[in-house]
């Protein structure tokens, strides 16, 4: 009789063979015989979105643990509807503008068009649901596909969605509107289906994206064709934004886009920089003498057990993978070494900036340093490949309990470096520092340490105002995150930079933002 070990194993072999014929991130009860699935599922390799359908799951997640369905979230979605309605669904135009311009968010409700629609929700997990809207498709030549999503093409997509969707979602709709190259595509359905508010209200975009040549064309083609179109601005309050080149990738675009939109709001609620004084000797000294407290709160925001002795052990020198095994083992003296050692590195970009050198470039230069420095003791231990600090990431990587998921990893390398230039010539310290720390973890460039990094990007630009190295207290991690996250999913910057604004005012102040319990 096999053991339990042994059945595991079998239906673990039979689950792995099923993912490996057809990729799937979804499970139909009649997928795997009952017996597997019923084991799978009681060990935590399946999770139950709803009757019938499971994904894949990790034993070790917790209760309430969201990644798994994140990370699965648009492949079910497509096995299940394909299972519905087979070709005769589409996203409603809005998601489907969404994807268009990158924007893979999990949303708190999807919305699909179908024939066959039950105009009713379908209730998954955390928080989600598929609503079903009983309506007629557009014409399949209208239609495009990606990855078994069915949704609106980009130029049916913009003259078919509500008028709230450029309100809504200002960035990723200037982004769309930058990707259109030329309008005739566009033209074609207004002028088929007479859509003559619609057509203003394209025109008015097009015009406040600083695309005036696509907006003259829309409103003179209307025209000719003897129609009557009004032109409207849909955005209200986007206008003077940048424009840029047609040619600019999408997702170089979006970075952009999102920079301009947040600056603003960053600049009214940012204590004004006290400029960098001339001692940088006694700016330095300070840096050191917060470097406990800091590498503690930091180190737990990422779950690590830290301690003022470790740290301290570790500083010191005390810290022997060579000589120790208790210590080549711990995984959080290893975290704690990194932590000292990439300090160590950012803070000889701190004395750069101290000295007038530009706080973005320097950054620029630098930070491959930090990232191998932080991570080099797990090298050194064996714990690490060699590889493993090479740089920035060559593959998909998702963020825990986030519903932001990072952009692909050829997109996140151009991002980053395109990031750096835009703190280059970012002229106020306050804007580096909160666009700095909250894009850097956006892009998310690396597999891990993202979170450490940010928080020393966002030091330097502090430093670059001559603002003091500012804590982010482990206390604080609950509101850090939601305010990260209402960044990312809803590009409200407002709650983070009121966030760090706030510990900015307090160091100012000379008061304590942090303390070790």
């Amino acid at each position: 009789m096999p053991t339990p070990a042994e059945k595991l194993a079998k239906s673990l072999e039979k689950l792995k063979s099923l993912q490996d014929q057809h990729g799937f991130a979804a499970v139909r009860s009649r997928d795997l015989p009952e017996p597997d699935r019923k084991l799978l599922f009681s060990q935590g390799f399946l999770k139950k979105v709803m009757k019938g359908w499971y994904i894949p799951g990790r034993p070790d997640e917790q209760p309430g643990d969201s990644t798994s369905w994140y990370v699965s979230y648009w492949k079910f979605c497509a096995k299940y509807l394909h299972h519905r309605f087979g070709d005769d669904w589409v996203l409603s135009p809005e998601h489907s503008l969404m994807l268009h311009a990158g924007n893979k968010a999990i949303p708190e409700q999807l919305v699909i068009r179908a024939p066959g629609g039950r105009n009713r929700a379908t209730e998954l997990i955390h928080g989600t649901s598929i609503l079903e809207m009983r309506t007629e498709l557009p014409p399949e030549q209208e239609i495009f596909t990606r990855n078994g999503i069915r949704m609106y093409s980009l130029a049916s997509g913009l003259t078919n969605c509500s008028a709230g969707f450029f309100s809504r979602n200002k960035i990723s709709a200037r982004t769309l509107l930058g990707m259109v190259t030329e309008p005739s595509e566009i033209s074609v359905l207004l002028l088929d289906r007479g859509q003559t508010t619609i057509a203003g209200r394209l025109a008015g975009a097009f015009r406040n994206a600083g695309r005036p040549a696509i907006a003259d064309d829309i409103m003179n083609t209307m025209k000719s064709a003897g129609y009557d179109v009004r032109e409207s601005d849909p955005f209200e309050d986007m206008a003077g934004m940048h424009a840029m080149p047609t040619a600019t990738p999408a997702h170089i675009r979006f970075l952009h886009l999102t920079w301009q939109s947040m600056r603003e709001e960053i600049l009214h609620n940012f204590p004004a920089p006290p400029g960098i004084a001339g001692d940088a000797e006694s700016y330095l000294k300070k840096v050191d003498d917060v470097y406990v407290t800091d590498a503690y709160h930091s180190l737990s925001i990422e779950g690590y057990r830290v301690s003022a002795e470790l740290i301290d052990k570790v500083r010191s020198g005390n810290w022997n993978p060579d000589i120790d095994e208790s210590d080549k083992a711990h995984r959080d003296a290893m975290a704690a070494r990194g932590y000292w050692q990439a300090f160590l590195s950012v803070k000889k970009s701190v004395e750069k900036v101290l000295r007038g050198e530009n706080a973005g470039r320097a950054a620029g230069m630098d930070h491959g340093d930090w990232y191998r420095e932080l991570f080099a003791p797990g090298v050194a231990a064996g714990i690490l490949k060699p590889s493993d600090l090479a740089g920035y990431r060559n593959a998909q990587v998702f963020i825990q309990l986030s519903r932001h998921i990072p952009p692909p990893a050829p997109e996140a390398r151009e991002m980053i470096t395109e990031l750096f230039d835009l703190l280059a010539d970012e002229k106020e310290p306050g804007v580096r520092a909160v666009l700095g720390h909250f894009l850097f973890a956006w892009i998310h460039p690396y597999m891990d340490g993202n979170g450490r990094m940010a928080r020393f990007l966002m030091n330097l630009m502090l430093a670059s105002g001559g603002y003091p190295w500012t804590v982010i207290p482990v206390e604080s991690r609950s509101d850090y995150m939601r305010a990260l996250e209402e960044a990312s999913v809803k590009k409200n910057i407002r709650p983070f930079a009121m966030l760090v604004s706030r510990l900015v005012d307090k160091g100012m102040g000379g008061e304590p933002v942090a303390r070790i319990t």
